[in-house]
């Protein structure tokens, strides 16, 4: 593997974990960071793992939300947690495992997050278009992989079900009010749900917006030399990347595989937001097959503020494949060279992870 660094995401129950255990063999400590800082190739870092902690949306059904001290049977859990409700289709319900309270799974990220001071929250977010796995198998020769993690579709047909887009949103915004209370970044998935991603991450960050400039101080502004309005821009970031204290959203927000319209990622980049908000793009996810909108995306977003990403389940020389094809292909639309895109991107990634820009000895930024 050439990549230097890889974040490596927990999505269900069964590999919280796992990636547990990859942070304590190959996490990222303080002691590592100045070799990943350095781009001279002779400094050797012992770390190169970002944990992340989360429950995807493919998986939200899972947890019942127990805030009331109400605990819900099996049946009328999944029943209120899926749409359609499967409330005549308790064959359906029998093949689902039982749920886990939500308060169960904030406990556990927060331990997590709490062990590696390094860790994000991900992969969480919405999904309009996932259906459950059935429990028949889509194809009778199908052999399970061992190497994959339990608790995936193995195979199985696609049920007429999906998570219900209420239930998400609960669980959803408890995970960033996490992330928002350890001043976490977190790494968000939206699929046919772009609109409602938005409006779930304002509902966190309500009451606590940048302060709109009046007419005179933008006025003033107007006047202000180039160089003077890129110091005061850089610090405003600076400021939204470290908000001291806990808030109810987090501090940096990435788009993961982005594939909304231009007009909402506008909607991300208004002044007012209080998060930094990152855009990933992937080969696999948003040039699997037509780009336009892709293409429209990367030009539409500022070049500190895109991130590039292979999307992959694995590792290895595949992996690497594909994140030098992304970034290529980044650095085609945006008109970059390579050696100015791979600059850019890593500036970008590492002020996504770690909260500042990185210095400018190895001429990052």
């Amino acid at each position: 593997m050439k990549t230097r660094a890889l974040t490596i995401m927990a999505t269900r129950e069964q590999d919280q974990s796992l990636v547990a255990d990859f942070a304590d063999k190959l996490g990222i400590t303080d002691d590592a960071i100045p070799a990943l800082e350095s781009t001279s190739g002779n400094k050797k870092s012992r770390g190169y793992i970002v944990p992340a902690f989360g429950w995807h949306p493919w998986f939200s059904h899972q947890i019942f939300v127990d805030g009331k001290g109400v605990i819900p049977s099996k049946l009328n859990h999944y029943r209120m947690a899926i749409s359609p409700s499967p409330e005549n289709d308790d064959d359906f319900i029998a093949t689902l495992p039982d749920p886990r309270p939500l308060s169960h799974l904030l406990d556990q990220t927060r331990s997590y997050l709490q062990k590696y001071p390094y860790a994000i929250v991900g992969e969480l977010g919405l999904d309009r278009a996932f259906r459950i796995p059935g429990n028949e198998l889509a194809d009778n020769r199908y052999e399970r992989d061992p190497a994959l993690t339990p608790g995936g579709r193995e195979g199985r047909r696609l049920s007429p079900y999906r998570v219900d887009m209420h239930h998400q949103r609960k669980i959803l915004k408890a995970q960033l009010n996490i992330a928002g209370e350890l001043q976490r970044a977190v790494s968000v998935h939206g699929v046919a749900a772009h609109g409602v991603v938005f409006e779930t991450l304002e509902e966190t960050w309500r009451g606590h917006e940048r302060r709109s400039l009046s007419k005179r101080e933008r006025k003033r502004r107007a006047t202000l030399d180039a160089a003077h309005q890129e110091e005061e821009f850089s610090e405003a970031d600076e400021q939204s990347s470290n908000l001291g204290g806990p808030k109810p959203f987090p501090p940096r927000i990435c788009l993961h595989s982005y594939s909304g319209p231009v007009d909402t990622l506008r909607q991300y980049l208004h002044p007012s937001v209080p998060a930094i908000i990152f855009f990933s793009f992937s080969l696999l996810v948003n040039f699997s097959s037509t780009s336009s909108k892709a293409v429209a995306a990367i030009q539409a977003v500022p070049d500190d503020k895109i991130l590039a990403e292979s999307d992959l389940h694995a590792a290895g020389e595949k992996m690497d494949g594909l994140l030098e094809d992304i970034v290529r292909k980044i650095c085609q639309i945006k008109g970059w060279t390579l050696e100015e895109g791979v600059k850019q991107l890593r500036s970008n990634w590492w002020h996504y992870i770690f909260g500042k820009k990185l210095g400018n000895e190895d001429g990052a930024e």
